[in-house]
């Protein structure tokens, strides 16, 4: 194989367990549809494995799929059965066809595309005599001798490990070989090859924006667009910033927009305000606000289709200045959003629990603190599918992403029927096997200050045990209802300013007749009621009588039972006391583990 300097780390590292004599048979897997820099070209990574990896130490090198069949990449002399061997396209004739290569000749590669395609996971039942004749061969691939001695190699590349056959994905004499999304460095020199030129600065920062993006979607970003070229919606934008203060601009400048796809920006302005001056801003910018807003957009959306919706960017519109109360809460928040910003990766929980009953705020929340940190933040969407092995593929595809995107806050809402540990039985281990995946995931040390799981529950006795200790969910943060008057008014003056609610109402003057009468609501609630109040009043400013009809005529639905249950879960779950009311503070341990266990008893098995 080709030297170890000019290659890839996962190409140096299979180079070298190949040299070590550990195998001749690897699967390669992960990012496996996108390019590979390597002497200064771009490669798809089938050609690079062929040309760049395999052909200068190989006699003979050829590929397949199902699809286009077997191409030589590289041959040396006459092969047996070519003819035969080129027309096939059914996976157990070709298979027959280069194991006849393999054991003839010498210095053979063999590169098997969509190798799950050859070997699918599955049950054994419900293969075709076909299936089960390719995962025997493969197999036997693998332990042949003659195949080893001929210095002759077989990759299975696949884009999903658990997509390939068990007994190929876990045979101890097939390594996997994991191709990652490309990091900051890789990210780097990608940049660099395709906009050579960029000051340090200016690459540092693109660098930093691709974060999670293939090599294959850097370069077609940033890649010069041909002449003419120009996104219809930014041109748009620039011709209204050109008429600006004119008559029905809006709507001449999207007309000009679609007459004008093949004009650069300076034709454009010649054409549409000649002599206007270059402002000072866009003449600085030299594009670069309009590059970081189409890499934004790029990203999302690329993202979320690479996912096939199972990730979901999370774009706050507020901070914690429409927080009301939660002051503990928000300082213990602030000083991690610090951490983070800085990198400071020692100060940064490997995660955070939000524990607490429905509607005390906790998505609330925490979009709030992703906004404060100014990281990119994603939503784990449902993951799961009936499909066997495509669940698994499906989590490997997002944290092979959520790896690649740099600082990410990963949040994930009712963490207990995401994560919980009840069907572990009933669906074949799925569930089991999941967790163990996100276990290891989120307690791997190299994503301190780098990934961030924030997990939502009301039910956290529901998670499995092992996920929420220390290494794993650091921070266990309770939210409860509002406790007392001042504890009320804070979230009634937060719903007030975002609502733009107008009102008359002095507090604490008015405690006894508007917040006092609401201790024990929920956040959601007291939002109910502002919004209720606001309503009887129509146009005039809220006042004291409004409050009350509100707070009368609004009946809150609630178990009573379920959530002090709830409340005494998350005082349990917490990891500070100062985080707690007082009159949980106060409780001794002995006191909670009793009344806790004596609502367990009545209510633990309800949803």
């Amino acid at each position: 194989m080709s030297e170890t300097r000019s290659l890839p780390a996962w190409a140096a590292e299979l180079r070298r367990r190949y040299l070590r004599g550990e195998a001749s048979q690897f699967v390669v897997h992960g990012n496996v549809h996108d390019l590979v820099l390597q002497d200064g070209a771009l490669r798809p990574l089938g050609e690079f494995l062929a040309k760049g990896l395999l052909a200068p130490s190989k006699e003979t090198v050829v590929a397949y799929n199902v699809s286009s069949g077997a191409r030589f990449e590289k041959r040396k002399g006459e092969v047996a059965g070519l003819e035969d061997l080129l027309l096939e396209r059914r996976a157990d004739k070709v298979l027959q066809a280069l194991e006849q290569l393999l054991v003839a000749s010498n210095q053979v590669a063999v590169i098997l595309e969509y190798a799950e395609m050859i070997a699918p996971a599955g049950e054994a039942n419900f293969f075709s005599e076909a299936d089960r004749q390719n995962v025997v061969t493969l197999h036997r691939w693998s332990m042949s001798p003659v195949i080893e001695g001929g210095d002759n190699v077989v990759l299975l590349v696949t884009e999903n490990l658990s997509e390939l056959h068990p007994k190929l994905a876990s045979n101890p004499k097939t390594p996997t070989i994991r191709v990652p999304m490309p990091d900051d460095d890789a990210r780097r020199q990608i940049i660099r090859h395709v906009a050579p030129g960029l000051e340090p600065a200016w690459l540092d920062r693109l660098a930093e924006v691709t974060g999670g993006l293939k090599a294959v979607q850097i370069k077609a970003i940033l890649e010069p667009a041909p002449e003419g070229a120009d996104d219809l919606a930014e041109r748009e934008r620039f011709i209204a910033s050109l008429l600006a203060g004119t008559p029905g601009a809006d709507e001449r400048a999207r007309k000009l927009a679609a007459l004008t796809t093949r004009l650069s920006r300076e034709e454009v302005r010649n054409l549409v305000a000649p002599g206007a001056p270059v402002a000072a801003a866009e003449a600085a910018d030299d594009g670069r606000e309009e590059i970081l807003r189409l890499v934004h957009r790029r990203k999302r959306e690329i993202i979320e289709r690479e996912c096939f919706g199972l990730v979901e960017f999370v774009a706050p519109a507020h901070d914690f200045s429409v927080v009301g109360g939660m002051e503990e809460v928000k300082r213990e928040l602030l000083s991690i959003a610090a951490a983070l910003r800085e990198g400071r990766r020692e100060r940064c929980p490997m995660g955070i629990l939000f524990t607490g009953p429905m509607g005390t705020g906790k998505t609330f929340v925490a979009e709030a603190f992703a906004r404060e940190c100014a990281l990119t933040a994603v939503k784990l969407k449902n993951f799961r599918s009936k499909w066997v092995g495509a669940t698994e593929g499906n989590l490997e595809r997002i944290l092979s992403v959520i790896r690649a995107m740099g600082q990410v806050i990963v949040i994930i809402d009712e963490g207990d029927r995401a994560f919980g540990g009840d069907d572990t039985e009933s669906d074949g281990g799925t569930s089991s096997r999941v967790i163990a995946r996100i276990k290891e995931f989120m307690s791997d040390g190299e994503n301190r200050g780098q990934v961030l799981f924030l997990l939502m529950t009301n039910r956290p006795d529901k998670l499995d045990v092992d996920i929420k200790r220390a290494g794993r969910l650091d921070r266990k943060i309770p939210f409860f209802y509002a406790q007392d008057p001042a504890d009320v008014e804070a979230v009634l003056a937060a719903q007030i300013r975002k609502h733009r609610v107008r009102w008359s109402v002095e507090l604490p003057r008015d405690r006894a007749a508007v917040s006092a009468p609401l201790i024990g609501y929920s956040n959601a609630e007291l939002e109910a009621v502002v919004l209720l109040a606001s309503e009887y009043a129509g146009d005039e400013p809220v006042a004291v009588a409004h409050f009350g009809d509100a707070i009368r005529d609004y009946l809150p639905s609630r178990d009573m039972e379920m959530l002090e249950y709830m409340e005494l879960i998350a005082v349990f779950e917490a990891s500070n006391r100062r985080m707690l009311p007082k009159k949980y503070a106060d409780l001794s341990s002995e006191e909670l583990r009793e009344r806790l266990a004596l609502l367990r008893a009545k209510v633990g098995r309800r949803r």
